[in-house]
């Protein structure tokens, strides 16, 4: 017998997410993926100065802050074809590879990993079994007794107090749940670690973008940082040493912790990686430019059908015509109208709200429904890593044959490249891409130092803005998947704006042609062992780390007033 299974809101992710299943038979047989909220940010920007356009837009979401400011600068420098000096563009790689990695850090930790580890089964453990088990997988200093010891007495002192805290509603003993107490123990105890851990990009991030979350010295034309080796009031080598050491314990934590759990999630969760695989269309642009002109790049974009890597189309740079062509928008599910009908291009699109409930077979989610060349894409970082494998990319290729190498021997059996069509294959994506950003910003201090010591301190270029009309489209490979920025420029104002942001990808309801999105083809056959608690639905949902505040956004259709701030 059929039952409806509605999650309202998915927690541990950013916004609000509605999820429907059908369930049947234990299984997933349909779904739908609706967000809650309205996005307006695109009808705010109209008439105003293009130079303006990435402050808001970094506005979108408190969380996916510097990636909408990187791309809407370069959706404004696309428009007026303007070069950047090559230490603004080091600067800012650094800033999007600081912010990926504390994203992808805290993604596994703090908002997706309580799906694997039975927290309550840790208080079972040995603390000093826990320790042997850690030391012998990763040389991380803090696997020792006595680190294992005090998370245990800590996990001991939340329940007996009663207040389980940051780990209070968990689908703690379900069925589903599989890791020895051991296991969970050492996983919490990192859960804890990766605390203090993710504040080393934080800091990154503050120190080359004025603060964070929400980043200060991007403009159109480079960034606002004065480069010296001479004074204190700017960004010196002094302080360009001690984004070194942050670098430095990212790494050390990379490599011997993340690394080393996911292989072990993936290991004890095999019969995971048959499921949630969805779209497997996976569409990814290229990132990290290396020159002023963003013609080279440090890791590739593409698009393959059908998870064919044979199939594999490159995107080559930000005026890649395969790339801009390809992108529409529907709304015949969403909470939408268009006036001219039919999907539109973003530089056609329209932001015309229209809501009409839920319905199931109508208009359900205020997303719209995004395709490249007529069809629904997967973006994130499991198409990333498999368009960089296709295009060549050698450390791709370098941490995703070592992540399969420790799962096959942590597993017992040979792990192939197919089980990253999953669930659990996207956890391992995003921890390989993890891996190699975090070499990539050592690199890019590296490049930004060198360059510096030839004397060049440039970081920006004046805009200037022509008469009539010009557009552009800012692109970005971020945590999330492929993020870009449409606008229209007309005589030095803003005269269209368009994000379709990769939770709008992945997210999405059905498209004109009734094919579901990534989120709803990825549950279908989903097993479903208690429909009252099903935590199998937030295992898949989770896994793409989804980022509703980024698809839409919020208002108040009584009062049109979303929120009212009063200064006393």
């Amino acid at each position: 017998m059929s039952k409806r299974v509605t999650i309202d809101p998915i927690t541990r992710i950013e916004g609000h997410l509605r999820i429907d299943v059908d369930v049947d038979g234990g299984r997933v047989k349909k779904a739908w993926s609706s967000g809650q909220m309205w996005r307006g940010v695109e009808l705010i920007l109209l008439g105003r100065d293009p130079r303006d356009a990435w402050a808001i837009t970094q506005r979108i979401c408190g969380v996916c802050t510097t990636v909408h400011a990187i791309t809407s600068v370069r959706a404004v420098e696309n428009a007026l074809q303007m070069e950047v000096p090559v230490n603004a563009q080091y600067i800012r790689n650094m800033i999007i590879l600081a912010h990926s990695i504390h994203d992808f850090i805290v993604h596994f930790y703090h908002l997706s990993a309580l799906d694997w580890v039975d927290v309550t089964s840790a208080l079972k453990a040995d603390p000093d079994k826990a320790a042997s088990l850690g030391e012998s997988l990763s040389s991380w200093s803090l696997n020792n007794k006595h680190e294992m010891r005090k998370t245990h007495e800590r996990l001991k002192n939340f329940v007996n107090g009663g207040q389980l805290g940051i780990f209070t509603n968990g689908y703690w003993g379900h069925p589903a749940m599989k890791l020895s107490p051991e296991v969970n123990l050492m996983a919490v105890a990192h859960y804890l670690q990766a605390l203090e851990v993710q504040r080393h990009a934080n800091k990154i991030v503050s120190i080359l973008g004025g603060k964070s979350p929400h980043i200060q010295n991007v403009a159109v034309g480079g960034v606002a940082n004065p480069l010296a080796t001479d004074s204190q009031a700017v960004l010196t080598v002094e302080r360009l040493l001690a984004v070194k050491e942050h670098i430095d314990a990212l790494q050390d934590f990379i490599r011997n912790v993340y690394m080393v759990d996911v292989a072990a999630v993936g290991a004890f969760y095999a019969d995971w990686t048959k499921y949630g695989a969805g779209v497997t269309n996976y569409l990814s642009v290229p990132d990290i430019p290396l020159d002023s002109k963003g013609t080279q790049f440090a890791f590739p974009g593409g698009y393959i059908q059908n998870k064919d890597l044979a199939s594999h189309k490159p995107i080559k740079n930000f005026n890649d015509d395969y790339w801009a062509k390809g992108v529409e928008e529907a709304v015949k599910h969403s909470w939408y109208d268009y006036d001219k009908g039919g999907p539109l291009h973003p530089y056609k699109g329209e932001t015309k709200p229209n809501y009409t409930d839920f319905q199931d077979n109508g208009k359900y989610s205020w997303l719209k429904s995004p395709t490249f060349y007529g069809k629904p894409a997967q973006v994130g970082p499991l198409a990333r890593v498999l368009n960089n494998l296709a295009g060549g990319h050698e450390p791709t290729k370098k941490y995703a044959t070592g992540t399969l190498d420790l799962v096959s021997k942590l597993a017992n059996t040979k792990v192939g490249l197919d089980a990253m069509h999953s669930t659990i294959g996207r956890h391992a994506a995003r921890m390989i891409c993890c891996n190699v950003n975090a070499d990539l910003l050592a690199e890019q201090w590296n490049l930004l130092l060198a360059n510096m010591a030839k004397g060049d301190m440039k970081t920006f270029n004046k805009p200037t803005f022509p008469k009539g009309e010009v557009m552009g489209v800012g692109f970005h490979e971020a945590p999330r998947g492929a993020l870009s920025h449409w606008v229209v420029i007309d005589d030095g104002k803003i005269k269209n704006y368009q994000c379709v942001v990769p939770s709008t990808w992945n997210a999405c309801p059905r498209n004109e042609k009734d094919e579901p999105g990534p989120y709803e083809a990825s549950l279908m056959d989903n097993p479903i062992a208690d429909p009252e608690k099903p935590l199998e639905v937030l295992r898949t949902i989770h896994s793409f780390d989804p980022c509703i505040a980024c698809a839409i956004h919020l208002t108040d259709k009584e009062s049109d007033t979303a929120i009212s701030v009063k200064a006393v």
